[in-house]
Parts: C-alpha cells; sequence; structure tokens
C-alpha cells in the first residue's frame, strides 16, 4: 500500500461477512460482499422470501437546533414541511447551485418540536455531502453530528416483516403498525440507538434497522438463524435496477438535475421557497423544453439475447440519441433490462448498439418489477 492509499473501512458486520463466506471486495472505500456464493440466489431469496443486505457504509448524521426544519428546507429540493409526524421520512435530491445532484438522501423527523432530524445519504458522496451541510448550516443554527458509531442492516422481502418479528417478538406490534415510509425509535424496546424504518432499496417489502456497533454481529446471526439470508451488493443492485431505483453515480450525478433522471416527482416546487440549485435547476429545463432538447427516464427491455450495459447508446426512429445508466441480466425476468435517458418521446421502441449491431428494445415506463411482480406487459 502506497502512503497514499487509505486502508479500507470494515464495517460492524465484517466478520459475520466472513463466518458467512461473503465474497469481499472494495465498495466506495469499504469492504463489503459482493455475494455469499450465488448472486443469482440472493436475488431470488430476496424476491421471494427475506433477505439482509449490510448498509452500514452509509452515512447517518443527526441534526438538530432551533434551525434545523429552515436548514433543511434551504439543504434540499424536497420539503420537509411534509413531514407531519415523528418518524415520517422523505426522499429527497439535495443540489449544487447549478441544479445537479450532489446526492439522494432520506430524512426522518424525530421530534415533535421539528429540531430534530436524521439523514441517511451514501458513502460514495460522503465528503461532498457533509461539506454541504456544512457550508449551508453557516445562516443556521443548527448543530451537525455524523454518527459512526451506529451499524444499519436492511431486512427485505415478503416475508421480512413476518421473519424480524419472530426473531424479535418484542418488536412484533411495533412493525405491525409501522407504515412505509415510516421510521420508529426503538429505545424503549432494545435500549438507546435503536431505529428501525420501512425503506428500502429492492421494490420489496421490508425494513432498515440501525443499530448500536457492538450490538451488530449477534443481531445478524439471530436473523439468519431465523431464516433471513445473507445478501451481497450484486443482489442489491440488480434488485433496485428491476424496481427502477436510481443508483448515485450512474442515473445521476453533479452534471444531472432531477428533472433528467426521473425524480420530478420529489421536488417540492409550488410554493417559492428558496432552495439550494432551484433557480438554475428550473432555468435549464425551461431552456431544454423551449428548444426541443427536454430529456425522460425510461426502462428498456432486450427481447433478444445479450445484455444491455451502461454506456451504450440508444437510438430512436427520429435519429436522436440517448445513453444507457444502468444495465443488467434480470434475474426475475429473465432478459436483460436497462434504465436510460433518452430525448422525450412518445415512442415505444429504438434500438441499442450491442457489439455494432443496432439491436430493437422495448421502451417501458419503470419499474420493471415491483413487491415479486412483473409490471409491464
Amino acid at each position: 500500500m502506497s502512503a497514499t492509499d487509505k486502508p479500507l473501512n470494515r464495517t460492524p458486520f465484517y466478520q459475520s461477512h466472513i463466518d458467512s463466506n461473503g465474497k469481499i471486495v472494495d465498495f466506495s472505500g469499504w469492504e463489503l460482499p459482493i455475494h455469499y456464493g450465488s448472486q443469482i440466489q440472493e436475488h431470488d431469496v430476496v424476491r421471494t422470501d427475506a433477505g439482509m443486505f449490510d448498509v452500514s457504509h452509509m452515512v447517518v448524521t443527526d441534526i438538530a437546533g432551533k434551525d434545523a426544519k429552515a436548514w433543511l428546507q434551504k439543504l434540499l429540493a424536497n420539503d420537509v414541511a411534509k413531514l407531519k409526524f415523528v418518524g415520517k421520512a422523505l426522499y429527497s435530491a439535495m443540489l449544487n447551485e447549478n441544479g445537479g445532484v450532489i446526492d439522494d438522501l432520506i430524512v426522518y423527523r424525530m421530534n415533535d418540536a421539528e429540531t430534530e432530524y436524521r439523514i441517511v445519504s451514501n458513502a460514495a458522496t460522503r465528503d461532498k455531502d457533509l461539506a454541504q451541510f456544512d457550508k449551508i448550516a453557516k445562516d443556521f443554527a443548527v448543530t451537525i453530528t455524523e454518527r459512526p458509531e451506529l451499524a444499519m442492516l436492511a431486512v427485505q422481502g415478503p416475508n421480512a416483516l413476518q421473519k424480524l418479528s419472530q426473531a424479535k417478538p418484542n418488536w412484533a406490534d411495533s412493525l405491525a403498525t409501522l407504515k412505509p415510509f415510516v421510521g420508529k425509535d426503538l429505545t424503549d424496546i432494545e435500549g438507546a440507538d435503536w431505529f428501525v424504518a420501512r425503506t428500502g432499496y429492492t421494490g420489496e417489502d421490508g425494513v432498515e434497522v440501525i443499530l448500536p456497533q457492538a450490538e451488530a454481529s449477534a443481531f445478524f446471526t439471530l436473523l439468519k438463524d431465523h431464516g433471513i439470508a445473507p445478501a451481497g451488493l450484486g443482489a442489491r443492485d440488480t434488485l433496485r435496477l428491476e424496481a427502477g431505483m436510481n443508483l448515485y453515480g450512474h442515473e445521476m450525478d453533479e452534471t444531472i438535475n432531477p428533472y433528467e433522471c426521473g425524480m420530478a416527482w420529489t421536488l417540492a416546487v409550488k410554493d417559492d421557497r428558496d432552495f439550494v440549485g432551484r433557480e438554475a435547476m428550473q432555468a435549464k429545463q425551461e431552456q431544454a423544453i423551449a428548444e426541443g432538447n427536454d430529456v425522460m427516464q425510461v426502462g428498456l427491455v432486450l427481447e433478444s439475447r445479450g445484455v444491455l450495459r451502461e454506456g451504450m447508446t440508444v437510438t430512436l426512429d427520429n435519429g436522436k440519441t440517448g445513453v444507457i445508466t444502468s444495465g443488467t441480466f434480470s434475474p426475475s425476468l429473465k432478459q436483460s433490462i436497462a434504465i436510460a435517458r433518452i430525448p422525450k418521446t412518445t415512442d415505444t421502441a429504438a434500438t441499442v448498439d450491442l457489439r455494432g449491431t443496432p439491436t430493437p428494445v422495448r421502451i417501458i415506463s419503470l419499474p420493471f418489477v415491483r413487491n415479486g411482480n412483473k409490471q409491464f406487459n
């Protein structure tokens, strides 16, 4: 290792991955399992039963202070005023001054007074996220506290809540009443720093659990003993792609604004709230529409053999071109699928350059799969 190389980070579940025969890879500076023997089996178990993913590399940041709500309303393109009760979660983009996406994240309301919130953001964008938090915070009375001492495990699949309730009977009532995109503090049940939210990144039901590092390994073992299978990064990616969910650095980055990557639904622009990047983002979109250059995010389905890959060119009947941002072979559908950014169109077909051959693909609305079911004809 050279002097400039950083050692890779390990999550509190690292030894659990080793003990479960996980194949470890470098993911955004973290040693995480790509699979435990079969990516396909792990994908299928989440679609049909229950699996668990180590997502401790995600960044948990707690926000407190009298200006916490106002700071978030300046920072984010979605509006935390929508969080009408404690535990409610909001998905949002955080933009730069040019309207590009610095990151996509989830924010939870943590108290009645709207003075405490929790943000869960991406590992790959940690440094620039925290820098943006601090930059905008200079004008607000807020305290920003990163929580690296916490672990995080996603439990996903149609049987996830049932099996988690069997593993943790004292959670059963809480899980039974937990609505989608709502979190609950479990301090009164488990002790400090336990939190569960009905969120996920697979298109299946399930939860994400935040817990103290010291209890991570025992929790992993408990869930495994109750039939919740470990699943790696490979399955997580095919699952999220089937679910039509964006991945930072693929569907979006600092050069792409929310209108261009299927995130217009997350924008709170009905009032005149002045959030970072709003003016530039809207001006760019208005110009694109006026010039006939606006784009849309779609799904592509390959009916023939082959695999659609990121970076491949998509050509419409009128000769205009777009690009595949994520592509894979779908284990659930048994054919290749992709997410693409293309010029706005009503076309239902296009071609993709597969090894120099223009190959027909279908254009569909996302997602491909949700709750185990195919979403297109």
